[in-house]
């Protein structure tokens, strides 16, 4: 638990529902996540099927002291199998109201203590536009150290874009 009271739960039926609304309506990952629609019935697909706790990739709900539903923070394999540790991508997406009040960095935290408390992964690394410097702020607070300038890194928004990596490892200290 942190200081604000927010906590990662598994997906529930109930969140599916904002799930579907995330890949329908792009002012809720916008300005920076938004990449198309989506098929919505995959959302349920997929609960089914697995939970949304995968090998291939992996997604908990960002949830308020109260349940509320606050966004998702996900997590993949990096170039190889989630089997052999190594080095897993991970993400957050926090719904507009949620945004701009330390939500993110927390759960950020509280993803990275999870994945190097349950598995081998040695290594977590986030991209972000070079334009979401809220995002960067987040990342640096949550002990990840900015590593460098991604050229044509991903295509957003009808062009490809530059992206920011961050990395923590396993043996890098917490943040306070």
């Amino acid at each position: 638990m942190n200081e604000l009271g927010v906590r990662l739960r598994p997906v529930e039926e109930s969140d599916l529902s904002v799930l579907e609304r995330i890949v329908k309506d792009p002012a809720l990952s916008e300005p920076f996540e938004w990449r198309g629609f989506r098929n919505p019935q995959e959302q349920r697909r997929r609960w089914e099927r697995d939970g949304y706790l995968g090998d291939e990739d992996s997604l908990l709900v960002v949830a308020l002291p109260d349940g509320t539903f606050a966004g998702m923070v996900v997590w993949r394999p990096a170039g190889g199998s989630a089997h052999l540790g190594g080095c897993f991508n991970i993400g957050v997406l926090l719904l507009p109201e949620h945004r701009g009040r330390g939500i993110g960095t927390a759960a950020q935290v509280l993803l990275a203590e999870y994945l190097f408390s349950v598995t081998l992964v040695n290594r977590l690394e986030a991209t972000t536009e070079v334009g979401n410097v809220a995002e960067q702020r987040a990342l640096e607070k949550a002990g990840f150290t900015r590593e460098g300038v991604l050229r044509g890194r991903g295509f957003l928004r009808g062009s490809w874009q530059d992206g920011v990596m961050y990395s923590r490892l396993r043996s890098d200290p917490s943040p306070s």
